[in-house]
């Protein structure tokens, strides 16, 4: 049992207890451990301090050493936004690729083995997954974070995903409530508003969170979104009418409620971080998140002291922190419940999705390619225009149309795979994501291609630290392909320049987003048709090139899907 450091008294405690800070390196730096000891109860991690699955069980065997209950706590999508694979990019696809397969079994399979590798490491809390409606399409830090546009697909998808890590014994932080769909501006830059009126909030970004909430989430994040039809004057991370008003009591959540993370220019630059985390306490929040770009033990220190002193002074009801910090504490029972659930039973692995064999879509009525198969040693399932094919290679081409059709049950003759298989289930979603469009004449690429990545700068959440595209692995399956990134008014001329007359594959991310990427491929293609299209964004644009590949995400293995397809694979 954790043995609290004497001298702290219960007021210091629950306000410890409450934040959930970050830090730099990979070992817990000895203030870390002290506050741990002082009543500290939850550590949020970030990619910095990620270098391996082993180095990452390690440090939070540390963390547990000092206190055994810790909530460890990490913003693992999958997708775009990875910390576990931060440096090589993610083995499992986002929600975007998720939601454009939209079949929950898979979606719900792919949040457990997510969260199978998370416990693995000691992780049991994950600040995911992100139940926005992209209804924005010029949104620029959800997008293919979201499962979708279209409020039920997100809803199902969201229940599925947060049954499946849960089922992991990783705690759900469903994100971000009330819902970012509909902003055009980054909350880590600056406050966003949200000007829909009730009726669609009610019938749009709320029904996420209803369903969510339905599926037994265990957490759900505040946005720091300004939404005037539910509380025109404070931001929904420091409002009492959106968080106690509208999530406890009109929706009925009882668990636990984190902050976005409170450095973000949102709040930090409007309230600063010390009063907006008395003001979300106040409003209802149970847990300020805080460390993505303040970690250090003066920020926990400045925190702490914010809360204790907003107590003595009358502005925060002491009972009100007291219960906060017992939501912590009772998320953290359940994750030491799961736990020992989790290491006193074999896992199980889920329904056999990897045998369900949905086709890659097809788009405008041009050939398209057929059904993909499953894991290794199941068949796949002829879709419409297509055909499957053994060993998850990719199919023929058809005559147009979309395959899909559900595979076989498990091999045990009860619906689940193998663990072996559920390994691949990223891979295998990633396959299925794909949308292609084609020209009657473009045939697989046999020689080494030019790959031009039209790099747009990276959002804050996503990172610029993670790699994506295809080079790498059309490297892998062409040696000789060579790789730039170009960004700007010249970016298609100086890509024609290095591709000197080889084949031509063109990597962009949301095109619709930035007027010099669609300029770029206007030139590329009006002097190479030829031209491949890879479109790694949310696929707004319409699809151009001799074959258009959209992979709604860029995660390592939507890569490798779509450089199996370019190649013939």
């Amino acid at each position: 049992m954790t043995t609290f450091a004497s001298g702290t008294d219960t007021l210091t405690r629950d306000a410890l207890t409450v934040l959930q800070p970050g830090f730099t390196g990979t070992t817990a730096p000895d203030w870390l451990l002290r506050r741990l000891g002082e009543g500290l109860a939850s550590v949020g991690l970030f990619g910095r301090n990620i270098a391996s699955p082993e180095q990452l069980a390690s440090l939070t065997a540390q963390l547990r050493a000092e206190r055994d209950d810790v909530l460890v706590a990490i913003d693992e999508e999958g997708g775009d936004v990875t910390r576990l694979e931060v440096r090589t990019g993610s083995s499992f696809p986002g929600n975007h690729a998720l939601g454009a397969v939209d079949d929950v079994a898979l979606t719900e399979e792919v949040a457990r083995e997510l969260g199978r590798r998370l416990a693995a490491c000691g992780v049991n809390l994950n600040w995911a997954p992100s139940a926005d409606v992209n209804s924005n399409p010029a949104n620029p830090v959800i997008g293919v974070r979201s499962f979708g546009a279209d409020t039920g697909l997100v809803a199902r998808h969201t229940a599925a995903y947060v049954t499946g890590l849960q089922a992991a014994g990783v705690a759900a932080c469903t994100k971000h409530f009330p819902g970012h769909g509909d902003t055009a501006v980054d909350s880590h830059h600056a406050l966003p508003r949200i000007d829909a009126d009730l009726s669609v909030l009610h019938s749009r970004e709320l029904v996420p969170f209803r369903a969510a909430i339905a599926a037994g989430s265990r957490a759900v994040m505040s946005a720091h979104i300004l939404v005037p039809a539910l509380d025109p004057d404070r931001p929904a991370t420091l409002s009492r009418r959106i968080l106690t008003g509208l999530l406890r009591e009109e929706l009925g959540y009882d668990g636990l409620i984190v902050t976005d993370g409170m450095e973000m220019q949102a709040i930090a630059a409007t309230y600063g971080i010390e009063r907006g985390s008395v003001l979300a306490i106040a409003a209802g929040a149970d847990a300020i998140c805080v460390g993505g770009g303040l970690a250090d033990d003066d920020t926990v220190r400045r925190l702490r002291d914010a809360l204790v002193s907003a107590v003595r002074a009358g502005e925060l009801p002491e009972e009100r922190l007291a219960d906060a910090a017992n939501r912590v504490r009772a998320l953290a029972e359940w994750t030491a419940a799961a736990s020992t659930a989790r290491k006193a039973s074999p896992a199980l692995p889920g329904p056999a999705v990897l045998s369900s064999t949905n086709g890659l879509n097809g788009s405008n009525g041009s050939n398209t390619s057929g059904g993909t198969g499953g894991a290794s040693g199941t068949s796949g399932v002829n879709g419409t225009g297509g055909t499957g094919v053994i060993g998850g290679a990719n199919g023929t081409a058809g005559t147009g149309g979309t395959g899909s059709s559900d595979g076989a049950v498990g091999p045990d003759g009860a619906g689940h795979a193998t663990a072996a298989r559920a390994a691949d289930v990223g891979l295998v979603a990633a396959r299925r994501a794909l949308t292609l469009t084609r020209s009657a004449s473009y045939t697989p690429l046999t020689g080494a291609p030019f790959v031009a990545a039209f790099t747009p700068v990276a959002n804050i959440a996503v990172g610029d630290e993670t790699p994506w595209g295809v080079a790498a692995e059309l490297a892998r399956l062409l040696p000789g392909t060579e790789t730039g990134s170009f960004a700007g008014e010249d970016a298609a001329s100086s890509a024609l320049a290095a591709a000197a007359g080889r084949p031509l594959v063109a990597v962009v991310r949301d095109e619709h987003r930035h007027p010099w990427m669609a300029a770029a491929l206007d030139t590329l293609l009006a002097s190479r048709p030829d031209t491949v299209v890879v479109e790694m964004g949310v696929p707004q644009s319409a699809p151009r090139g001799a074959l258009h590949i959209a992979t709604h995400g860029a995660a390592r293995v939507c890569g490798q899907a779509a450089a199996e397809v370019i190649a013939g694979a």
